[in-house]
């Protein structure tokens, strides 16, 4: 049995994945499942789900979604290690006008359940909202607040520690990601 901790360091923002390879919706069913299951401010539950793990309707999404901030020079995935689905997660402003808290532990649990199935995943923020909305019909009572893209990895992370401050994530030329993180001891103040 996976403990927390490894699920946790295993939970990477993954880039590239083997595009082919099938993720049923039962899948994205029970990983959303998981975010209904978590806490959720005030309890009022306003975050809802669409999903996506059909090659017509990822082809939608993809172009909606930017890539990799830190590596100027990749334009995102390309054809082959694109992601195999799609979570995207709203926020029905008929319920409530804030979704932070509600969107980030949703994700995260997404996410865990994920990793706990073998697979990868990464929360996109960056998105083209008019575009998606378009594309996918959303309703104008939904914020488009996150797409969570997933799949089988097909890339090796790795995390390291921080040197001078430098949080940029990398590509060696290896092709290894690399996740510089702060030490234990520089994150709790006395």
């Amino acid at each position: 049995m996976m403990m927390i901790k490894d699920m946790i360091e295993r939970s990477r923002s993954c880039r590239r994945f083997y595009e082919n390879y099938k993720i049923e919706e039962k899948t994205l069913k029970d990983l959303v499942n998981l975010a209904r299951l978590s806490p959720s401010s005030g309890n009022l539950q306003p975050l809802k789900y669409m999903l996506s793990s059909k090659f017509s309707k990822n082809d939608l999404i993809f172009p909606a979604l930017a890539w990799a901030g830190y590596l100027k020079d990749w334009p995102g995935p390309q054809k082959g290690e694109r992601p195999s689905a799609y979570i995207i997660i709203l926020g029905d402003n008929t319920i409530s006008e804030s979704f932070d808290c509600d969107c980030g532990i949703a994700s995260q649990s997404i996410l865990l359940g994920a990793v706990e199935k073998s697979l990868g995943g990464c929360i996109i923020g960056s998105i083209d909202r008019d575009l998606l909305r378009k594309n996918l019909n959303v309703p104008e009572r939904y914020n488009i607040l996150l797409v969570i893209a997933l799949g089988k990895p097909k890339e090796k992370i790795v995390l390291e520690r921080i040197v001078k401050d430098n949080v940029k994530y990398f590509r060696d030329n290896n092709d290894i990601h690399h996740v510089p993180k702060r030490s234990l001891d520089d994150i709790i103040i006395d």
